[in-house]
């Protein structure tokens, strides 16, 4: 039962991070954080604006689904403790076969788990790029997994044919049999000694575990009244209040963007065209405005509800830099410190027309740290790609 949950999970998880992969549009150089990706990258399409919450839904379900079935990998491997310490390690080349792929699997699902919920509680303490280190594990450990799941599948089935579920759970400690003795050597060849716990009272146990994980969690991503109860996520509790009071990913102190950068000689560059244009945030306000109701999502699993946002379109600064039928914008922030201080945005998102150049947020003025004097705010990427405290945007064609 434990690997007939992993099954359905893991190809949940699997699913969800390849896409979350593919919402940064890593066919451009510079949003790509994995430049070997190679033949890897065989499935990335160009990612949708439609709907604008699809990241914050498929990002919260990656995130909350891997925290949930923490408990239960957990368990999976203490049920087959016996198999990973088998002695003598080899005795066979197809029993070294089996072991390096043991090894994989199991070696490749605690990576990605600790690596995952280290980023999601922000202690990045990855000897290089998080974003790296987690594509290239994933598929080594999802190669493992297919492997294990064609050699086990069979094997699986018969045992969850073996009993109902209902004796299961209705079969307390006291009346707990022994399995019967497997060619896997699992279960104690003679004379197993009495059970210490019921299978209805593991079951129990492991879904307690990921039950109470997904109430200390999921809140960050559903947003509303849930994110009081999102104590194990960083940026699950309620910020503060007002107009920018909502979530922030990264502080302009902490990314080194100084008071002079955004001040009142902070300029915008639109380039593209024949002629360099360069507009103050006097004239931004002075084009007509527009409004978009949009959420942020991060990777770490947490996302704001739909904040109102107002600006000048992307799509108006296209057609202003003399490129109007541009079919990529390249957006460059005056920060000079920290990942991502530029991303390239695809033809749809940049003609999306709720897609801004953001100056106002919830009826105010950009807070500092939500990216004053202006900010893209883009349906449905990634947070890191709406990008804050813009300087220049080169349209492309």
């Amino acid at each position: 039962m434990l690997g007939a949950a992993l099954l359905a999970g893991i190809t949940l998880l699997a699913v969800t991070g390849l896409l979350s992969y593919a919402a940064y549009n890593p066919r451009f150089a510079v949003n790509d954080q994995t430049p070997d990706h190679g033949a890897l990258g065989f499935y990335l399409f160009t990612w949708p604006t439609d709907p604008h919450w699809l990241y914050r839904l498929n990002q919260g379900v990656h995130v909350t689904l891997g925290v949930v079935l923490v408990p239960v990998l957990l368990a999976k491997l203490w049920s087959v403790l016996p198999k990973l310490f088998d002695w003598p390690p080899v005795r066979s080349i197809a029993q070294a076969l089996e072991r390096l792929s043991l090894l994989l699997l199991v070696g490749g699902a605690i990576f990605e788990f600790v690596t995952g919920v280290l980023n999601i509680q922000l202690y990045y303490v990855f000897p290089g790029s998080f974003y790296t280190i987690h594509f290239y594990g994933a598929w080594v450990f999802l190669g493992a997994f297919v492997v294990h799941v064609a050699l086990k599948l069979p094997r699986m089935l018969s045992a969850l044919r073996s009993r109902r579920l209902s004796t299961v759970l209705a079969t307390d400690t006291a009346h707990t049999l022994p399995e019967e003795a497997d060619p896997e050597g699992l279960v104690a060849a003679a004379r197993p000694a009495a059970a210490t716990i019921s299978r209805r009272g593991a079951l129990a146990l492991t879904g307690a575990g990921s039950a109470t994980l997904l109430v200390l969690t999921a809140g960050q991503s559903i947003g509303g009244v849930w994110r009081r109860t999102a104590f194990l996520a960083p940026r699950g509790q309620d910020p503060g209040s007002g107009p920018n009071g909502f979530q922030i990913n990264k502080t302009a102190r902490a990314v080194g963007v100084t008071a002079d950068q955004i001040g009142s000689a902070w300029r915008l560059r639109l380039s593209g065209g024949p002629t360099a244009l360069v507009l103050t945030r006097a004239d931004l306000l002075a084009l007509q405005q527009r409004t978009s109701a949009l959420p942020i999502a991060c990777v770490e699993g947490w996302s704001t509800d739909d904040q109102q946002w107002s600006g000048v379109p992307l799509a108006v600064l296209a057609a202003m830099a003399a490129v109007p039928d541009a079919a990529e914008v390249l957006v460059e922030s005056v920060q000079r410190e920290g990942s991502f201080r530029s991303a390239v945005l695809a033809r749809n998102q940049l003609h999306d027309p709720r897609s801004l150049l953001a100056l106002q947020v919830n009826g105010a003025d950009l807070s500092t740290d939500h990216g004053f004097p202006a900010r893209t705010i883009i349906p449905a990427a990634p947070g890191v790609h709406n990008t804050k405290w813009v300087a220049a945007l080169t349209f492309r064609t």
